[in-house]
């Protein structure tokens, strides 16, 4: 069976300036690529990849990448045995890989958003996730935490490090003076916004909010810093853009810093076999972990939910940014009550799976 393929850019628009200590971002691109069968193209996959700026090692890279391996795939007519080698060559492009080992796997399901068949496709299983608070003024988290409580999540992760440290506490004690830590729980991510002067002073004062955990706390790259942090243990760490630049030295990284959690993005951390490596290596040293998009359209979110159901992981992921953009796909996942699931009753919009 020969293969065809082909790819186009999508800018996908934020429903508000979304806030982080990188700055503010207004719209993102990706790269959605089809690959089908040549003599019967109704039997197609679908794969997104979305590098982020900043982030992600392939973003200057992505798209030259795409379009080279689609003209490999058209002009030599590549079966799938050849594509999987191609696949296994592409660990220094994370996106990318990420879009080719999704869209392989849902163009041998022969099923439109199949990608893994477990209960999150087949039975509608729910996979429970926390309401993400983007930075902004005071008065724009505090109408985002007014809105994710009235929907029902039980966890909130909260982007700090963009306005005064004063006012983020006095947000979080908000919470807290409604919800206890039973009640609630609330992770923050600073995005490696503290200093080494401030950080210890600043976790400590969270650590008495009962935060269930803080994401890279200092900038990525200071090892030594962040191994210290992680043994002192004031407040849970998790890594998560330490993890980016190290995807060939997985266990010498975790050994090194032994954080208590790491945070998944595939797009970011070698595609679905890199962050699989990930966890079989974090669960090799007991450390835990949850997943998380990294902005993509709903095409990639349900590759990675599906992929994430595959592991039973009960902790609340990082999976809610389907309704971030103003134009993106229409799918079958629906978020209702800090979970989100997969409504077989829905459809997909089939307009953009003829693109």
């Amino acid at each position: 069976m020969s293969l065809n393929a082909h790819f186009y850019k999508h800018t996908l628009n934020f429903r508000f300036d979304a806030g982080t200590s990188r700055g503010v971002l207004k719209k993102k691109d990706s790269y959605f690529i089809k690959i089908y069968d040549s003599q019967s193209p109704e039997t197609f996959g679908i794969g997104e990849a979305g590098p982020l700026f900043g982030l992600s090692l392939d973003f200057e890279t992505a798209e030259i990448k795409l379009k080279l391996i689609c003209e490999l795939i058209n002009e030599k007519g590549l079966e799938v045995a050849d594509l999987e080698s191609i696949i296994e060559s592409l660990d220094s492009f994370s996106s990318v890989k990420f879009a080719l080992e999704t869209a392989l796997l849902n163009f041998k399901s022969k099923q439109t958003g199949l990608v893994f068949n477990n209960s999150f496709f087949k039975k509608s299983t729910p996979i429970a996730i926390n309401g993400l608070i983007w930075m902004g003024d005071l008065d724009f988290m505090q109408s985002q935490i007014k809105e994710k409580i009235n929907e029902g999540y039980s966890t909130i992760k909260l982007k700090i490090g963009a306005i005064d440290f004063e006012e983020e506490l006095r947000l979080i004690k908000g919470i807290r003076s409604q919800f206890s830590e039973n009640e609630m729980c609330i992770r923050v991510d600073a995005n490696g916004a503290f200093s080494l002067d401030n950080v210890e002073q600043k976790l400590h004062r969270l650590s008495d909010l009962q935060i269930h955990s803080i994401e890279q706390p200092i900038k990525a790259g200071q090892h030594e810093a962040m191994a210290k942090l992680c043994e002192k243990n004031i407040l849970p760490i998790a890594l998560d853009e330490e993890l980016i630049p190290n995807y060939d030295r997985k266990e010498t990284l975790l050994n090194e810093i032994k954080p208590q959690f790491i945070i998944l993005k595939p797009s970011l951390m070698g595609g679905l076999s890199g962050s699989k490596d990930w966890i079989n290596t974090a669960e090799k040293l007991n450390i835990g972990w949850w997943m998380t998009s990294a902005l993509e359209s709903n095409v990639g979110l349900n590759a990675i939910c599906q992929f994430c159901a595959e592991f039973k992981n009960p902790l609340p992921q990082g999976l809610g940014t389907g309704k971030l953009y103003t134009n993106n796909f229409e799918s079958p996942l629906i978020i209702q009550k800090g979970e989100i699931f997969y409504d077989k009753t829905k459809d997909w919009d089939l307009d953009f799976f003829n693109l």
